[in-house]
């Protein structure tokens, strides 16, 4: 009998596609960070100063940091969409990303004049800031969490966050484009901040989403 239904149940079973997991996650996430670009530049629109701005540390530092931590976060989530994954180097390498960032943050404001220093940390749009990293992160966290129901990671709730901070550091990266503040301690807050909250919106959406 036994074999009889392990025979039924195999019958009709179809070779997957060399990393087709990888294929799958990486196509939505790349369809939806179009999207997210398309929203932004409806919405926000470039910066105004971005024939001066690409000259600047400050600009790049925002580039780098949001594609980095998303990247982590697709790295993490890659591998945590599997049965057997677990990892925890992804988590590390964000959080010594984040430290490297606040002693350059540190010393840029060491460095500022005292009128400076608040606007390097607060800037003007700290209040907004989160909210439209969530707002253009959305799209690429529903794309990974639709991805991610044809897997089958063995702890939903930390998979969809590490979907959402892939998907926040995504929508970060896309919101740089639009974001005129030079601080590199509201880099380290307010963007780190944003990438934190879709991350719990993606740990949410996991536990009720991705269960088996």
């Amino acid at each position: 009998m036994t074999d009889d239904l392990i025979a039924r149940l195999s019958a009709d079973l179809k070779p997957v596609r060399p990393m087709a997991m990888q294929r799958l996650l990486i196509g939505a996430t790349l369809l939806s960070t179009i999207v997210a670009i398309a929203a932004m530049l409806m919405w926000l629109g470039m910066r105004t100063d971005m024939p001066v701005a690409v000259w600047t540390m400050s600009f790049w530092t925002k580039f780098g940091y949001t594609l980095i931590i998303a990247a982590l976060g697709g790295v993490a989530t890659l591998i945590l969409a599997r049965p057997d994954g677990r990892t925890t180097w992804p988590w590390r390498a964000a959080i010594a990303i984040l430290a490297a960032l606040l002693v350059v943050a540190i010393v840029q404001l060491v460095r500022a004049e005292p009128e400076e220093m608040m606007p390097l940390v607060v800037g003007s749009t700290s209040l907004v800031c989160p909210w439209r990293i969530v707002l253009l992160g959305l799209p690429m966290l529903l794309a990974a969490i639709l991805a991610l129901r044809h897997m089958a990671p063995a702890n939903p709730t930390l998979a969809g966050f590490a979907a959402g901070i892939m998907a926040g550091g995504a929508g970060a990266w896309v919101y740089s484009f639009a974001c005129a503040e030079n601080g590199m301690m509201f880099l380290a807050l307010f963007y780190s901040l944003g990438i934190v909250m879709v991350g719990a919106i993606g740990a949410v959406l996991g536990r009720f989403l991705l269960r088996w």
